[in-house]
């Protein structure tokens, strides 16, 4: 009966979001729109989208592991989510402006573009696939354990990892189907449950332990220091994690792409400001049932079972709400990743190959005669500024995209060029 209740509770939460998916459908008239949403969305929507993806669902299990088996050093979670959400503000209005201005999708896009080269735009492409799939293999274990638990002993840890992959590829038909509209959408509904709600459940969890014998001074001393001098891992420990971790957080093409499905900068800066709280609420709380749980013999023994050990203080039903929280959490990464996956392959790999033997094959059908023709519409247009002068705060002129069709209409007619300017 409590598997059923558990699994029950996941399949529902499951099919609210297919109904909000279909109820609120929009079909999108370009790559475009289907890559960006079509840069529509308000600062809710971004807001949620962006915690969504930011916060996985193995925040509930490592993040919180590393606090339950190391003290305070896991709220450096907290920190450096707090300076990516500051480069946000600092990011968007020239990300945003050139996304907008020259119709850009992705990461790589936008690279490719800066330094005029494909080749660029293919390397940062390949690095973005292949340092997202640990986070890909990193949702299926974390909805593995929700499955593991739910079934209450009943479910083997490779069934559940099974269960997983299903689910995930089962949700993943939405998210094919509806592209970044559909992922932000549903970034809405499974943000709600994973950090509204997440923040509820952890601050009753607070008090409950609290109330029973597992305050602040029944955490191992230990646990409130960090590294310092003289310590295995080094003085400045703490603060590189905390760096590099901030710094690199925009590097992720699945947040990155954020800065394009705003509607417009100010959007952008106000789901900065939105965020903020929100991460350093969730994070806080879930950080400290997760320390002050310490004290409990069972997490101690498996500090990454924290979230649902501590939830079993309340039942069967307390239980499948916290695992609700974790597949809300893990679903949102897990799809913004795929469709950042996906969209780069198809925008940035594909596309840059297939226009590239395009190019090729209409360079050789063109006749020798149309040259002279082009050369000579040279002469009369504005000189066109070199790409490398080119600065987050300029943008190319009009002759610089304007001659390649100047040089076309010159020619003999043979000469056709793409219309998405600095694209190849």
């Amino acid at each position: 009966m409590e598997m059923f209740i558990g699994y029950t509770g996941i399949a529902l939460f499951l099919v609210l979001i297919i109904i909000v998916l279909e109820r609120t459908r929009h079909k999108d008239k370009t790559f475009s729109d289907y890559a960006t949403a079509g840069r529509s969305f308000g600062p809710f929507f971004g807001t949620m989208a962006f915690t969504n993806t930011w916060l996985p669902g193995t925040v509930f299990i490592s993040f919180a592991g590393l606090a339950a088996g190391a003290g305070i050093i896991g709220f450096y979670l907290v920190a450096y989510s707090l300076a990516a959400v500051a480069l946000m503000a600092a990011l968007a209005r020239p990300v945003h402006d050139w996304g907008r201005k020259f119709d850009l999708r992705t990461q790589a896009d936008l690279l490719g573009m800066r330094y005029n080269s494909k080749a660029v735009r293919l390397v940062a492409s390949g690095i973005g696939i292949i340092a997202t799939l640990p986070w890909i293999i990193l949702g299926m274990q974390s909805l593995a354990l929700v499955f593991s638990f739910l079934s209450f002993g009943h479910v083997a840890p490779f069934v559940a990892v099974l269960i997983s992959i299903g689910v995930i590829a089962f949700r993943q038909i939405w998210t094919v189907k509806y592209g970044m509209r559909g992922v932000v959408i549903s970034d809405m509904v499974q943000g709600i449950f994973a950090y509204f709600i997440g923040t509820m459940i952890a601050v009753g969890l607070i008090v409950w332990l609290l109330a029973n014998g597992h305050g602040f001074g029944d955490v191992a001393p230990a646990f409130y220091t960090l590294p310092g001098v003289g310590s295995e891992l080094g003085p400045l420990y703490t603060f590189s994690i905390i760096l590099t971790g901030a710094a690199g957080s925009w590097c992720w093409p699945d947040i990155f792409v954020r800065l394009f499905t705003a509607d417009s900068v100010r959007t952008i800066k106000r789901t900065a400001v939105q965020s903020a709280p929100l991460i350093f609420i969730f994070g806080t709380a879930v950080c400290l049932v997760a320390l002050l749980a310490s004290s409990m013999p069972e997490v101690a023994a498996a500090p990454d079972n924290v979230w649902f050990i501590t939830a079993s203080i309340g039942g069967v039903l307390l239980v499948t709400l916290a695992g609700i929280c974790v597949v809300g959490a893990t679903l949102g990464n897990v799809g913004a990743n795929l469709q950042a996956l996906g969209t780069q392959t198809a925008n940035d790999i594909v596309g840059v190959i297939q226009v590239a033997a395009w190019k090729t094959r209409r360079s050789a059908k063109s006749p020798l005669r149309s040259l002279p023709q082009c050369a000579q519409s040279v002469p009369s247009l504005p000189p066109i500024p070199p790409r490398a002068s080119l600065s987050w705060h300029s943008s190319p002129t009009k002759a610089s995209s304007s001659w390649p069709q100047r040089c076309s209409s010159a020619s003999s007619g043979n000469v056709e060029m793409p219309q998405r300017p600095w694209h190849p």
